[in-house]
């Protein structure tokens, strides 16, 4: 099934990665194109250095396979600074913006697009 929609350019991606269910042998079995990083070592990275490894492994790792990196939960200028010398590629959380409706979204797209 995620093969049928990589053969129709819809691209997947695993969330939470580093947590629960998800797994390195997902990267094989299945096309994926993005990895998330899991909120939860985010929030962490100014308080454990282990968490900042991992999170830099993740990044290294997805990168090395052609994959986007997002980072979940981004709350914090720190937070943020660290993911970019991380060169982590992509983030989203409240930091960086709140929350919006659909309306607004568009507008903002709008305005923004070229």
């Amino acid at each position: 099934m995620v093969q049928d929609l990589s053969e129709r350019n819809i691209q997947t991606c695993i969330d939470d990665f580093g947590t629960g269910y998800s797994s390195l042998s997902y990267l094989h079995r299945f096309p994926i194109h993005t990895l998330k990083i899991d909120q939860s070592f985010i929030n962490r990275l100014d308080h454990n250095l282990e968490d900042g490894e991992i999170v830099k492994a993740i990044i290294v790792l997805g990168i090395n396979l052609g994959l986007n990196v997002v980072a979940e939960g981004v709350e914090t200028a720190e937070q943020l600074d660290r993911l970019k010398n991380y060169n982590c590629q992509a983030g989203q959380g409240y930091y960086l913006f709140k929350p919006l409706e659909a309306e607004a979204i568009a507008t903002l797209l709008t305005a923004i697009s070229i």
